[in-house]
């Protein structure tokens, strides 16, 4: 792939998030706009990596060492994956269990110790991925 479709790529996947993004804050103020400039964005970003799939992957294909780089590239994905979705199951844990925590110590100041607690847990989560993660990088 070329410098010239790098830049290409890196400025479109730029543009992707700027262009939503202000339409958002300068657009008209309605309660729709939420939806159509995620729409937009998603649109544009996944449009965008397909272009980038098409032409990073659009040349010769060499069969030598295929075996090895596969096995390799996935255990790359994997890595990724893992890291990936346990630190997002620890985002909507730890989400979760911070709203209620300050709900309550609003309401009783005594138990932070115990909320924390909690919090720490669901902060675990994505520790664990990331551990995973360096098991699998290990291998490699």
């Amino acid at each position: 792939m070329t410098l010239l479709v790098k830049i290409t790529l890196v400025i479109a996947l730029i543009l992707s998030i700027i262009i939503p993004f202000g339409s958002f804050l300068l657009g008209k103020k309605t309660k729709g706009r939420y939806k159509v400039s995620l729409g937009f964005n998603c649109f544009l970003f996944f449009g965008t990596l397909l272009l980038a799939n098409i032409l990073m992957y659009g040349g010769n294909a060499f069969a030598a060492g295929e075996a090895a780089s596969s096995a390799t590239g996935l255990g790359y994905i994997a890595a990724a994956l893992v890291t990936g979705l346990s630190c997002i199951g620890g985002g909507i844990a730890v989400a979760s269990a911070a709203s209620a925590a300050l709900g309550a110590i609003s309401e009783d100041s005594t138990i932070l110790g115990k909320s924390l607690i909690f919090v720490g847990l669901a902060e675990g989560v994505c520790l664990y991925g990331l551990i995973i993660s360096f098991m699998i990088l290990g291998k490699l």
